[in-house]
């Protein structure tokens, strides 16, 4: 099957950013390049780029599409800046508008997805009864949805739920999706955080490019790194040829161009220099996890400590999903409660950040949604 990006052009040079392309094909010895606003050294050269030149060519080394030049990838700004930066290129140069989320999702990716142009449907994911996945229905919203359309994928730790797919599942999702032509997009804002493992959560992604299919995904680097306020973050765009992935990369220049034009350097040039060098690398990797299974312990305390206090109904979903988020089941007029008599904050929908909690505070917790339970407005499952 040809790409579905095969009929994109390439894209025209913008007037400054083309001084620069001018520049490099002129072979004269004594060119100079005074177009662009870009710090250069006493050699004329860029003092951070090839650091992060470095850092991609470590990232990337150990896979086939990397290797083919068939990866278009641009910084963007963290993981909503990537998801944007996707949705209004698939807005301008995709055949098909409609996208398809999650149900529930992260509150702004309808944001998100409907400011690009895009419409957007829904899927069914998070079964309520079972506080897990609805994978039956999953499987028949994706199979009615059209050929072509696009599906927002969470790579793993699924906001808000925190259910994810077992790899037996996404192997049925990814089966599904290429036999109906539908284009995922992934968005992987906790890689890390759902098992500990870069490399276990990143599964499901490197599944979709193992089959030499197209797929997009949307990093973040916020979470995994605790860089909440660089902005760090890629779109990548999997191509099925180095040429097409050549010109799509040109418009997404052009997409990027009169967004935010550059994106910023000083966060991504850590996450570059951690990348890059193998002992930073191997200590991040020892801190991440560190991270993950602080969470885990927080699930189990809680679930513990609500079982010690025979608090009414089935509690066992808390130790059952994973990530940062657990979608609790308590409904909002027991979260207002547990707000206004015990003072903790979250979420109408129930969902709790396991991160915010410590030891310390669990009992406080656990106090409080027992509280909240035995008012009588708990629906048992």
């Amino acid at each position: 099957m040809d790409s579905v990006f095969a009929a994109i052009a390439q894209a025209p040079e913008d007037p400054i950013l083309g001084v620069t392309v001018a520049y490099n094909k002129d072979p004269s010895p004594i060119k100079l390049n005074l177009g662009v606003g870009a710090y250069r050294t006493e050699e004329g050269k860029p003092l951070v780029l090839n650091v992060v030149r470095k850092a991609e060519q470590f990232l990337v080394n150990d896979h086939a599409a990397i290797e083919e030049n068939r990866v278009a990838t641009a910084q963007c700004l963290s993981g909503t800046g990537s998801l944007r930066v996707g949705a209004e290129f698939l807005a301008k140069h995709y055949h098909q508008h409609t996208i398809y989320i999650p149900l529930p999702s992260w509150g702004n990716h309808l944001k998100v997805f409907t400011m690009a142009g895009l419409s957007v449907k829904t899927y069914r994911y998070y079964d309520p009864t079972t506080r897990g996945l609805n994978f039956q229905g999953l499987l028949e919203d994706l199979g009615a949805a059209p050929a072509g359309a696009m599906v927002l994928l969470h790579a793993c730790a699924h906001n808000p739920t925190g259910v994810d797919p077992t790899l037996e599942q996404w192997e049925q999702i990814r089966q599904l999706i290429r036999s109906k032509g539908l284009l995922p997009f992934f968005d992987s804002a906790y890689q890390g955080f759902a098992s500990g493992s870069l490399d276990a959560d990143a599964q499901p992604v490197r599944m979709f490019v193992a089959d030499g299919g197209e797929c997009l995904v949307a990093q973040s680097y916020a979470k995994n790194m605790g860089l909440y306020g660089e902005r760090v973050g890629a779109l990548s765009i999997v191509c099925k040829a180095a040429d097409v992935a050549s010109r799509v990369e040109s418009q997404l220049k052009l997409v990027i161009r009169p967004m935010y034009s550059n994106p910023p350097i000083h966060g991504a040039s850590i996450a570059a220099t951690i990348l890059k060098n193998s002992d930073m690398y191997d200590e991040w990797k020892i801190e991440l996890k560190a991270m993950a299974d602080r969470i885990i312990s927080m699930r189990k305390q809680l679930f513990d400590a609500l079982s010690a206090r025979g608090t009414p109904g089935d509690w066992s979903h808390i130790i059952k999903q994973i990530g940062m988020f657990t979608f609790t089941g308590l409904n909002s007029d027991q979260v207002a409660f547990m707000t206004k008599e015990y003072h903790i904050y979250m979420t109408s929908d129930g969902r709790i950040s396991m991160a915010g909690l410590s030891s310390k505070t669990v009992p406080h917790l656990a106090d409080a949604i027992h509280a909240a339970v035995t008012r009588g407005c708990y629906k048992q499952i």
